[in-house]
This record gives C-alpha cells, sequence and structure tokens, in this order.
C-alpha cells in the first residue's frame, strides 16, 4: 500500500554526520527539510575519530561547537616510527589554530558527535526526522519537483514524497548517487585495514598524538580517542580477514608494543572490524536539483583525517545556496557552483591522503630503508614540517562565486575568525554575508548588502582582520556564509557592485 507524505522543499537522504549537518544548515535558514535514514538512532559503531579546526569551526556554526569540545580530545600531532617502533619523525599539531579559533587536531567518537548533531537537528523547528526507513528511488519528474519514493524497514509501507531538492547523504554505497546514475571514479588506492577499538582504564603512557608505523609489512596506526578510549589500524595481508582477530591471543601481538605492562585482561575490546580503504570520487555530483554530499560523493583514505570532515565541508558549501536560492535572494547559478568549488576541493584532499598512504605504506624492502633515511631529515625542514602540520585546505576555485582574477590573494580562502569584543567572528556575523573593511562603506552600495543581510564589519590598523586584509593586498573583501572570500580589493563599492550581479531578480523567487 503506498500513501503520500506532505511535499517539503528539501528532502535528506542519511543522517549521518553530513546529513544532519546539511539539515541543521537548512534549519538555522528556516527551510523546511525532512530527513530519511534507515536508523531511528545513531549508528553505535565508531568509525571516524578526527577532524581539523576548519571542520570545527563548521560545528561551531551549527551551533554544537562547546558541546564537541566536552566530548573530544585535542591531538597531539603524528609521530612516524619504524616496524621496530623507532621514532623517524615526529610533527607537533597541538594548540589552538589562530585563524579558526580552535585546536587543530581533535579526537572523538563519532556515535556522540552524530548524537549532538541529531540533538541539534531535533531543535530546528523547520526539519522533521523519520528513521526505519529505506529509501527505493529518486526520481525527478519536472525542474523543480523530485519524488522520492521509501518504504517503512517494519511494516513494509511504501510512502512518496515530492520535494523541490534531494541531498543524497547515504554514504558509499548511495541509493541517490545511483538514481542519477553516477558513478565512482577509482583513484587508485585500495588496501584493507584490520580497525580495533579499546576501551581500558588502565594507562598506556604513550606519546599523546597518531602514531603511524611505517611498514610494508605490516603498515599500522595507533591513536587516544578519549580518557579510557583506544584505536588501532592495521593493514591486513591477503590471506587475512577481521574473523582471524576476534580472539585476543590473536590480537596481543599486534597491540603489544603500545602496551608496557598493561596486560590484555585490562582492556575491553569493543570490535574489530575489517574495512577498505579507497581512494574515489562520483563523476558527477548533480543532476538537476539532486545532490550528492559525503561518501556518496568521494571516498577519502584515513592518513590525513579528513573522510567526515569532507563531507560536513559539503553541507557547509551547498545549504547556504539552496537556502538562498529557495526565499529569492541568489540567482538559480548558485546551484552550479557546488559541484566545481567542492569537487576539485574533495579530488585535492583525496590525491594528498593517497600520496601519504603510499609514502607510509609502499615500496617494499626498498622503501623501508627509504624511510629509515629520508623521513628524520624532514624534521628539520621547515617548509616540509608546516605541510605535515598545518590543517590548512586549498582554497576553492572554478565558479563565479569566488573571485579568480589575478591579484586577488584572498578569494577562495577562509577568512580569520578572531575575538572581536569577547566574541568570535562567526559569533557576531551569524548565518549570513559579511563585508569586512577598513573602509566606510558608501550610501550607493548598502541596498546590495541589505538585500542579503549582509553584516559589515568595520576593522582598524592594528586589528587581526586588517592584518589579513593587508597581506591580501585589499582594504575589504566579501564572505560568504561558509566564510569562504568571494572576492577582496581596495574598492569597497565595486564589491558591492559585483556581488549584485549574483543576486536573484525580480520578482523573487519562491520555494514550493
Amino acid at each position: 500500500m503506498s500513501t503520500d507524505v506532505r511535499a517539503v522543499p528539501v528532502v535528506i537522504v542519511g543522517a549521518g554526520p553530513t546529513g544532519t549537518a546539511a539539515a541543521i544548515e537548512l534549519g538555522l535558514r528556516g527551510i523546511e527539510c525532512l530527513v530519511l535514514d534507515r536508523w531511528e538512532d545513531v549508528y553505535p559503531q565508531p568509525r571516524a575519530v578526527h577532524l581539523d579546526d576548519e571542520v570545527h569551526r563548521i560545528l561551531d556554526r551549527l551551533g554544537v561547537g562547546e558541546q564537541f569540545s566536552a566530548i573530544s580530545r585535542p591531538g597531539g600531532g603524528l609521530r612516524l616510527v619504524d616496524r621496530t617502533m623507532r621514532v623517524l619523525g615526529e610533527f607537533a599539531r597541538d594548540g589552538v589554530s589562530g585563524a579558526n579559533g580552535h585546536p587543530r587536531a581533535n579526537m572523538f567518537d563519532q556515535p556522540d558527535l552524530e548524537a549532538l548533531l541529531r540533538a541539534r537537528m531535533r531543535e530546528q523547528a523547520s526539519v522533521s526526522f523519520r528513521g526505519g526507513v529505506v529509501v527505493d528511488g529518486v526520481e525527478q519528474v519536472a525542474p523543480s519537483r523530485t519524488i522520492v519514493r521509501f518504504h517503512d524497514v517494519e511494516t513494509m509501507a511504501e510512502h512518496t514524497i515530492d520535494a523541490e531538492f534531494v541531498l543524497g547523504c547515504d554514504g558509499a554505497n548511495s541509493a541517490v548517487r545511483a538514481a542519477i546514475g553516477s558513478s565512482m571514479l577509482d583513484l587508485g588506492f585500495e588496501q584493507r585495514w584490520l580497525v580495533v577499538d579499546v576501551a581500558t582504564n588502565a594507562d598506556l603512557r604513550q606519546w599523546e598524538g597518531v602514531h603511524q608505523v611505517c611498514d610494508t609489512t605490516r603498515a599500522a596506526t595507533y591513536m587516544r580517542i578519549g580518557e579510557t578510549r583506544y584505536r588501532w589500524e592495521f593493514q591486513l595481508h591477503d590471506d587475512e580477514t577481521a574473523a582471524d582477530f576476534t580472539d585476543t591471543h590473536r590480537l596481543e601481538p599486534l597491540l603489544r608494543p603500545w602496551l608496557g605492562d598493561v596486560g590484555m585482561g585490562e582492556l575491553q575490546v569493543q570490535r574489530t572490524a575489517e574495512y577498505t580503504f579507497r581512494a574515489a570520487i562520483a563523476d558527477r555530483w548533480r543532476s538537476g536539483r539532486i545532490f550528492l554530499l559525503g561518501d556518496a560523493a568521494h571516498l577519502t583514505p584515513p592518513f590525513i583525517g579528513q573522510g567526515m570532515g569532507a563531507g560536513l565541508r559539503d553541507a557547509s558549501n551547498l545549504a547556504w545556496k539552496i537556502a538562498g536560492f529557495l526565499t529569492g535572494r541568489l540567482a538559480a547559478d548558485v546551484l552550479d557552483s557546488y559541484e566545481p568549488e567542492r569537487a576539485a576541493h574533495a579530488r585535492a584532499m583525496i590525491v594528498l591522503a593517497r600520496r601519504v598512504g603510499v609514502v607510509m605504506t609502499r615500496g617494499g624492502r626498498m622503501g623501508d630503508v627509504l624511510r629509515r633515511s629520508v623521513v628524520p631529515l624532514l624534521d628539520v625542514v621547515p617548509v616540509v614540517g608546516q605541510q605535515v602540520t598545518d590543517s590548512t585546505t586549498p582554497p576553492l576555485a572554478g565558479s563565479p562565486w569566488i573571485d579568480a582574477t589575478r591579484g586577488d590573494r584572498l578569494a577562495g580562502h577562509l577568512c580569520p575568525n578572531p575575538v572581536i569584543d569577547g566574541r568570535r567572528l562567526d559569533d557576531v556575523v551569524g548565518t549570513g554575508w559579511a563585508l569586512i573593511t577598513t573602509r566606510a562603506v558608501a550610501p550607493s552600495a548598502e541596498s546590495t548588502l541589505d538585500a542579503l543581510d549582509c553584516a559589515v564589519v568595520e576593522t582598524a590598523a592594528g586589528d587581526e582582520l586588517a592584518t589579513w586584509l593587508g597581506r591580501g593586498r585589499a582594504t575589504a573583501a566579501l564572505v560568504r556564509p561558509d566564510r569562504s572570500v568571494i572576492a577582496s580589493g581596495p574598492d569597497v563599492t565595486r564589491l558591492c557592485a559585483a556581488l549584485s550581479t549574483l543576486l536573484a531578480p525580480l520578482p523573487a523567487l519562491t520555494s514550493i
């Protein structure tokens, strides 16, 4: 039996971190949406364990920054060791990022973060959630109408719903991706790894950062997630599976280098699971009003800890564009900017993660010899150390919503997030646009800024924002809701005029 569900402007398929983040972003802007997920509650298994200061900043804008700080543990950086646990190189990444105002490395348990995001999502009056359902099909039947078919897991009752937009946040095996005929392009990296999550009150007395064992025979990773939570990851041999390591006697030789005098009896093994680390990206992220986000659009090997963060960046990039279009403030071509901006950025991070993974895990005996010889030298080369420890991601490019004209040094980069009168810039600006300027705004530009509820932040010589503008040879910068700079330069009026060309024509478009 099929029943129809009332139409909504946006349907989000998948309530993991990416889907809930997108729902919150839309909810904060008053956009009605329905989130569909297979699970009624948070999926209990730990998966992602790290995010950087840029992604922590996104969480803060979503309204869960303080709660996340309470459930996360700042990381110490990266230590590279050989198979005998001899330290080859150490790259500190502790402390708070001056640019974003959050710890540079944050360790956490994914179910804890998802619980925060779901609670925040439920606070949004315009967001509805429906768990225990499976999406069976997505079909765009008109330029502004897409039908989503789904059924209840328990009753098998079938439903349809009309939406203007569908966001596929449904993971690596995305039904939405299949519905639009998109395929994953293999970027040349696939490895099977054993993931071991452990809880213990024992003190392992290890360095408080990520330990990466650089070894062709058995590459491995160790990290402390929380006060009592630890994770190990071990590259599996061709003849091994996770089922071979359910017995603690088989696990002990793998864990022993980090345990010291701690016995296996003091550990509670929460799970052992096999994961295939892949590097892949969808050949297209959009069909009409249907978009792919998160693992549905890209898969990143875990070596630089950017997998889950990439999905949150997707949500941060797309949600304000959809909201701007639905409220009639932004022209329709703003939707065209999502895939060019995010696909190029995601591919760059995937390629970097793949490169790091290859350097750490491949090369045979000669590779091990080279690592023992070369890695210690990296510690004393400042530019290399900066690349390892600096979490700043590449600037966005490739769309009219990032001014890539020659000489604009700030376009595409995130603006800083300094403290202004006791509050961070993001808190001062809220969810909207910002004009950061050292000069007064001319009356002729005020109407454009008002059309977007653009906050004007005036800064003076010596202030952090003024110094940032000076480094970019600018006196003003237009900042998008995702905190990327759309354009900067010496002329405030010119920036506002450029922005006005991107606004929706009158009469304003309306949502369904």
